[in-house]
């Protein structure tokens, strides 16, 4: 059955169009259909970190408002089959309504097995949009309290979604020694139950630098990270990743 997962965070700067880009393609390796669909208007980056800069001409808008069909507007990865990205438009048009992105989302159910929303950062209507069709939401937050604040109130706005989890990304584990923190400390604070911590890698820079998804890079760092949340996704058992 196809699933909508949104992936959201309270902030900005938490990495989260990097993981949406290296777990979307760490399930189409894996076999599966998936779409991503970049709904952080006007800040669009999904491009970049799958390795599609500006490739796409059709964006999200274009196929809710009935512009055109998903099929012609979605992009299909060069390298990486089974891959699709629906990008986002610098504006977001006035009549452009939940109900109208919720018949986007179910259109491209019965196209793909995965669907991935990245959504802007924030609370704003642009989250409500990301977040108003998806069966699940994945909250991303680096371990800094702020970043965690956010993330609890990203929480309090999702009570409608039946599952919710929490990626802790950008994780450095000098820097939890040093604030005498731990992954169980953010998942309490953030009220959450955790599917995946991802490193801090400077190879997901590097990789958007060269235009290159991140999962070119192997298994290691934030790329295995990212696999392992995918499999997650699938319902296999992995264990959470330790950061040396």
């Amino acid at each position: 059955m196809s699933t909508v997962i949104s992936i959201t965070s309270g902030k900005g700067g938490t990495g989260k169009t990097s993981i949406t880009g290296g777990v979307a393609c760490s399930l189409a390796l894996m076999g599966k259909a998936v779409l991503c669909v970049d709904m952080d208007v006007g800040l669009r980056n999904l491009d970049i970190s799958l390795g599609l800069n500006d490739r796409a001409l059709m964006d999200f808008t274009d196929v809710a408002l009935g512009r055109c069909p998903l099929a012609r507007a979605a992009v299909e990865h060069p390298e990486i089959s089974g891959l699709s990205l629906l990008t986002a438009p610098m504006t977001l048009p006035a009549s452009l309504t939940a109900e109208k992105v919720r018949a986007l989302l179910n259109t491209a159910r019965t196209m793909y097995d995965y669907v991935l929303v990245d959504s802007p950062a924030g609370l704003g209507t642009g989250f409500r949009l990301a977040v108003c069709g998806a069966d699940r939401v994945l909250v991303v937050s680096t371990n800094d309290a702020s970043s965690l604040r956010d993330a609890q109130r990203t929480v309090a706005e999702l009570e409608h979604i039946r599952q919710v989890h929490l990626i802790m990304n950008r994780i450095q584990s000098k820097l939890l020694r040093k604030l005498r923190a731990t992954i169980d400390d953010a998942m309490d604070t953030a009220g959450l139950p955790l599917i995946g911590v991802v490193p801090e890698d400077p190879h997901v820079i590097l990789c958007a630098n060269l235009g290159r998804p991140l999962t070119s890079r192997g298994q290691r760092g934030a790329a295995l990270a990212c696999q392992n949340i995918a499999r997650r996704l699938e319902g296999q058992h992995v264990p959470i990743m330790r950061i040396r």
